[in-house]
């Protein structure tokens, strides 16, 4: 049995896992003979495609490993229906320097005016980049934290968490936290201050979180720390929810 070259190179392409190498061959060799490519050049075309292939695999790969409560994407959020600071904000925010910078966003107000869509959203952008990226709702974190606690974990747990570019903490406010769980919390993202860049989203306004963390001085600690140098965004609107409900229920009316 004859073995064509391009046979070995397709052969030689999977051992050392050139999965773009293998699969663009035919169609390479083919385009190289009517383009006229040089030797290096068909050569250059082929690798560009395999490391593009390999990027393409670890911005998904960093997507995945951010455990994102679903897949939202800046070009989705509808901007005209979004509270006007977050419409005024969000240029700045999609140039992705907040990260570079460490600074904190916190978007507050109240449910469905798009608070965690536009985080998740800035999120998968990071991930695109480059960057590291984990998603959490706070009620799941302070589970987590507890679990890590319990099984002297927690300085394991912190130094995991310090190490992300970008961590998204959906959801404050909506589990109230005892003493310990608000000095659990306060410490983990202390931790990141001034370093690494984290979003919050809360629906409550910062004079209303201690109806959350029942001790004023924690309290007033953790707003300190979490909005040193940040982007405080006021996304108290219309709920995006209701107006699409009264949308649906004015079209069923016509």
């Amino acid at each position: 049995m004859i073995i064509t070259e391009k046979e070995q190179l397709c052969s030689l392409a999977t051992e050392l896992k050139l999965l773009s190498v293998k699969e663009s061959l035919e169609e390479m060799v083919e385009t190289s003979g009517k383009q006229g490519w040089s030797q290096i050049e068909f050569v250059r075309k082929l690798l560009e495609g395999e490391v593009n292939r390999r990027n393409e695999n670890r911005k998904q790969q960093r997507v995945k490993a951010a455990h994102f409560f679903g897949l939202k994407y800046l070009e989705e959020l509808e901007r005209d229906e979004l509270p006007i600071e977050a419409a005024q904000i969000l240029p700045v925010l999609e140039t992705l320097e907040f990260i570079k910078q460490g600074r904190n966003v916190v978007l507050y107000g109240n449910p469905g005016t798009g608070k965690t869509h536009m985080a998740i959203a800035l999120g998968i952008k990071a991930c695109m980049n480059g960057m590291t990226v984990l998603f959490t709702s706070v009620p799941k974190l302070l589970v987590e934290m507890r679990e890590a606690k319990a099984q002297r974990k927690l300085l394991t747990m912190h130094s995991r968490f310090e190490k992300y570019d970008l961590v998204i903490c959906d959801e404050f406010g909506y589990v109230g936290c005892d003493k310990e769980a608000g000095e659990l919390l306060f410490n983990l993202l202390s931790g990141r201050s001034g370093e690494r860049a984290t979003i919050i989203t809360t629906n409550l306004a910062f004079n209303r979180w201690g109806e959350i963390i029942k001790d004023k001085v924690l309290v007033a600690a953790l707003v300190d720390r979490i909005t040193f140098k940040a982007h405080l965004v006021n996304m108290t609107g219309t709920s995006y929810r209701l107006k699409e409900t009264k949308k649906m229920n004015e079209n069923k009316t016509k």
